[in-house]
């Protein structure tokens, strides 16, 4: 990297997350062809942005990093074609992309240049996704028709200061910046959920080398598995105690306890994120009930219950997983739907996204039910019935249709106290006890919980030559 390029904050940031002395710059002579308004003495070499290629880990990587420092780092003609070009590098050889954004948006002088270079640039990421992983960071602003990129992003992070929008706060019918900052990091990652993790500009380049790190560079890569130095037979000790919060329980049972969160501050009710078991990288869905706190306390609960963001959230990532090899692990303990009408208004549309993406996908699919599976929401979280390979439960879990007590309620309404109570247990011995779902062939095998890392690790690797044939069809017509 040449000593003007490192001296500039884009600059710095590439070489912080680049292995080192590794960059190989691209187009930095590359200038705007455009002169109006004064346009021509204003533009110098590189046209705004870096663009190049080097290793993370001594993986191949294509990176660019937009320089506010010349001409806001807005988006022109030349911007965009060193930003196109890099992406054809990068498809040819099946490597990721990850965008560094400071941009000030699309170039004034530049006019419709500007508009179809963006443009450009949204139909190479169109084409690129699915086949190569796409990340971006936001560092300083981000708006306008530059928010789109990221949101065609696989992975986007944000600094804890930048300002991502489509239409800046104070340009909303209502509100303002100090009422509501909706292009804050944290509005952002809490409830658009557009954002993957906020930090510090260290902490945003950690975890976009940590993610680089557990992810295939392309599609068709089958060696995105490494040397794995954890026991394979370990027994996660206190695994039913962290049942409750899969993140935790995430942490005993990856190897050497590395777990990659994706949009974890929303929809906290649903847990996704790559974890690796035996050196291979795995998908996780799973429901979530409570956050623990570092004493093992709960610091923040939540029911049971399936939200249409959850499930959102969830489809979205298992179509992610499925484009790029992933295999999917399911958490499950649900009991039902969340039963309000904000949630009732998206509700139905959401979790038939849910099962067409469990449905849908052809990689291994594992569940393990955790606590309680009742209902269709169950059926929705990679059931056996909508495609799951195998299917664990752990000892003491329940299976049915819904909560025993209810069953009861709906089966013998005119019953006194001690009927109900009776049939109550009847029911939950008989309909709702996880032996009886292991009976029909729903339950493939019944596990102590500390056993659930050899038994996936077996799993996984049983599964790993999987192949599953559908009919053809360009995409499913129902997302």
């Amino acid at each position: 990297m040449g000593n003007n390029v490192a001296s500039t904050a884009a600059g710095k940031r590439i070489e912080a997350l680049l292995d080192y002395k590794s960059f190989v710059e691209i187009g930095s002579q590359v200038t705007a062809r455009n002169t109006d308004f004064n346009l021509g003495d204003n533009k110098a070499a590189g046209d705004g942005v870096i663009c190049g290629y080097g290793l993370i880990e001594g993986n191949l990587v294509y990176v660019y990093s937009q320089d506010s420092t010349v001409l806001g780092g807005s988006v022109g003609e030349m911007h965009a074609r060193k930003i196109c070009s890099l992406y054809d590098m990068a498809m040819k050889v099946g490597a990721p992309v990850i965008a560094l954004i400071d941009s000030a948006g699309f170039r004034l002088q530049e006019s419709c240049d500007a508009l179809e270079a963006a443009g450009a640039i949204y139909r190479k990421q169109v084409v690129a996704s699915g086949v190569i992983p796409q990340i971006s960071a936001v560092f300083g602003n981000c708006g306008g028709g530059m928010a789109l990129i990221p949101g065609l992003s696989d992975f986007t992070f944000m600094e804890n200061n930048a300002k991502y929008f489509v239409s800046a706060p104070n340009t909303v019918d209502g509100n303002n910046a100090a009422k509501c900052d909706t292009a804050s990091a944290e509005f952002k990652s809490a409830k658009s959920g557009v954002i993957d993790a906020v930090g510090t500009e260290e902490e945003i380049i950690e975890m976009i080398r940590n993610t680089v790190a557990v992810l295939p560079e392309n599609n068709e890569d089958n060696q995105s598995y490494s040397d794995c130095e954890d026991d394979l037979n370990r027994a996660v000790e206190g695994a039913r105690a962290y049942a409750s919060d899969p993140v935790v329980l995430l942490g005993q049972i990856s190897d050497n306890g590395l777990v990659v969160e994706k949009s974890g501050d929303y929809m906290k009710e649903m847990v996704t994120a790559l974890i690796k078991l035996n050196g291979i990288t795995v998908g996780v869905v799973a429901n979530r009930t409570e956050i623990l706190g570092e004493d093992g306390k709960a610091v923040e609960k939540f029911d049971a219950r399936i939200t249409a963001g959850g499930a959102k959230k969830a489809a979205e990532f298992v179509t992610f997983c499925d484009a790029f090899n992933i295999p999917v692990v399911t958490f499950t303990n649900v009991v039902g739907y969340a039963t309000d009408k904000h949630s009732e208004i998206r509700m139905a549309g959401a979790v038939s996204s849910l099962v067409g993406a469990f449905a849908g996908a052809t990689v291994p699919k594992i569940n393990v039910i955790t606590g309680k599976a009742y209902g269709s929401a169950y059926v929705a979280m990679n059931s056996k019935g909508i495609g799951a390979d195998f299917v664990y439960a752990w000892d003491g879990s329940e299976v049915g249709t819904m909560d025993a007590a209810m069953a009861a309620k709906v089966l013998c309404p005119d019953a006194d106290a001690d009927t109900l109570k009776a049939k109550t247990e009847e029911y939950k011995n008989l309909q709702n006890n996880v032996n009886m779902a292991a009976a029909r062939g729903y339950v493939d095998t019944v596990i102590a919980p500390e056993d659930t890392r050899k038994y996936l690790i077996g799993t996984i690797e049983m599964l790993f030559t999987k192949r599953e044939d559908r009919p053809y069809k360009k995409h499913n017509s129902v997302l």
